[in-house]
């Protein structure tokens, strides 16, 4: 089977591996700015879509459908982001005569609503956070659930996701005000303006619960990922499994991902998200139906390859793995390596890399989508690399992250390599004391400003027209740790291109 990956950088070399390991040959799709990139010279096969931005290139479902066509490709893995959790694409793909590497389209579209989720999982017996049941028109409507609820309350965008189109209030003065900005954000993000609101969990932390479903009706969990280090409700640290979580509340956990995931057929991989307060109750969050970003933490601790397991579902095959043979077995820490600046408001630092040594050694895992040489685009998502470090308890894991991240070396871009080494070094992370608004505290105590993304997106626009090859050489002190002078690059063989 000829699989096309939809979609680029470090998770597309990831899906690339999985399928070499199963023998089947590969497709890259990209755009112009990814002509050098190290998922198009890495497939078997690759074929360019169209120009940089990505409603030209990766967000065109006809010309990914046309390159699947030319090259034969007889399945369409979409990775994250892109078309992931579009059920449009997974019909289309169907249509085709394409098999779609992921859940069926009619699970995409029902979680893809968060009032259809949040409806669903209250049927379905999953703890959900108080909110209103249906998207609204207008402002007042959630002025009205706010006064009964009590402030602050979250709004959110009904085909929201990401991190996008959620904006806190904390009093009634300032309503109105959040209402507009986050339909503008919603209308501009996902075409689709509907909002709805839901009570602030206080002080909470972000647990999500890893799912496996196939095709004949079984599903089993993963146990948890702790997700609760965010920046603007984007994951930049991630572990398995939580270390505030014990067997019975992983049992609890477990049990509501896979009520969540029965209740609207789940065929695929895909992971519930929760809230959890202070005194460990547990709230539905919401679905993500594809593969997540901080997949591989599981995929250590629990010694599967979920990426294998979302092929095999979609080709029909029954799942192998029993719930009873499914426990944690070491533990893992994710971060997510961008090309930004974290001390000048995280502006990303696109640009040439001159040199790069990825960290090696026990424990260590590169999911890298980059090489020494590559130019680094301004177009896409920052994300260069996941590093993760896995150990046989959590002291191990992240004395060899630490330990990794000093060894990691980029020349050519900033990157958040010394955010990282500066955030594992806090006490509170090392007791694993924090709720998901620490990383804003734990900056502001440093006097780094957090400018509103609209501002930092113009600044970006503006630098990009003035001096896109600009690099920006402000670091954080290294310590005595001495540079590595050597690095090697990915030599990529027996490519066809189009």
């Amino acid at each position: 089977m000829k699989v096309l990956i939809a979609n680029r950088g470090e998770i597309a070399v990831r899906i690339i591996r999985a399928c070499r390991e199963l023998g089947f040959p590969t497709v890259s799709v990209y755009s112009e700015a990814d002509r050098a990139a190290l998922h198009a010279i890495g497939a078997d096969e690759a074929i360019l879509i169209g120009p940089p931005p990505s409603s030209q290139s990766y967000l065109r479902i006809d010309r990914i459908l046309e390159a699947a066509r030319q090259t034969g490709a007889e399945a369409v893995h979409p990775g994250y982001g892109f078309l992931a959790e579009n059920a449009e694409f997974a019909e289309a793909c169907a249509a085709a005569g394409l098999t779609f590497i992921g859940p069926n389209p009619a699970a995409i579209r029902s979680m893809g609503s968060k009032t259809e989720s949040r409806k669903r999982m209250k049927a379905a017996g999953v703890p959900i956070v108080p909110g209103l049941e249906e998207a609204v028109a207008s402002w007042e409507e959630i002025r009205d659930f706010a006064r009964e609820s009590g402030y602050p309350v979250m709004l959110k965008a009904s085909a929201g996701g990401g991190g996008k189109g959620m904006r806190q209030v904390e009093r009634e003065e300032d309503l109105r005000a959040a209402f507009e900005r986050v339909q503008s954000e919603a209308t501009s993000f996902f075409g689709d303006g509907s909002l709805y609101a839901e009570k602030v969990i206080a002080s909470p932390r972000h647990i999500e619960v890893q799912v496996l479903g196939d095709k004949h009706g079984n599903v089993v969990h993963l146990g948890e990922r702790e997700c609760t280090l965010q920046r603007r409700h984007q994951k930049v640290v991630e572990e398995c499994p939580s270390p505030v979580v014990d067997e019975k509340l992983r049992a609890a956990l477990g049990e509501a991902g896979v009520r969540a995931a029965r209740a609207v057929a789940y065929d695929s991989a895909g992971t519930v998200e929760f809230l959890m307060g202070p005194d460990r109750n547990f709230y539905f969050l919401e679905m993500n139906t594809r593969l997540q970003v901080e997949h591989p933490v599981t995929e250590e601790v629990y010694g599967v390859d979920l990426v294998k397991e979302q092929i095999r579902s979609a080709m029909g095959e029954k799942l192998r793995l029993r719930q009873e043979d499914l426990v944690p077995r070491r533990h893992s820490i994710e971060c997510r390596v961008y090309a930004e600046n974290p001390f000048q408001n995280f502006a990303p630092s696109p640009g040439h890399i001159r040199f790069l040594y990825l960290p090696q050694g026990p424990g260590i895992r590169n999911d890298n989508g980059v090489y020494a040489g590559y130019d680094v685009p301004l177009h896409y998502d920052p994300m260069l690399s996941k590093l993760i470090a896995t150990g046989s308890d959590r002291e191990e894991a992240i004395a060899r992250m630490r330990r990794a991240l000093r060894e990691y070396r980029v020349e050519g871009i900033e990157t958040s390599i010394p955010f990282y080494s500066a955030l594992l070094a806090t006490p509170e992370f090392e007791s694993a004391e924090f709720d998901t608004g620490f990383i804003e505290r734990f900056l502001a105590a440093r006097g780094i400003e957090q400018t509103e993304p609209e501002i930092v997106e113009i600044a970006i626009a503006a630098a990009a027209i003035l001096e896109f090859e600009a690099v920006q050489n402000i670091r954080l002190p290294e310590g005595d740790s001495s540079r590595w002078r050597e690095a090697s690059r990915l030599e990529a063989t027996g490519r066809k291109s189009r």
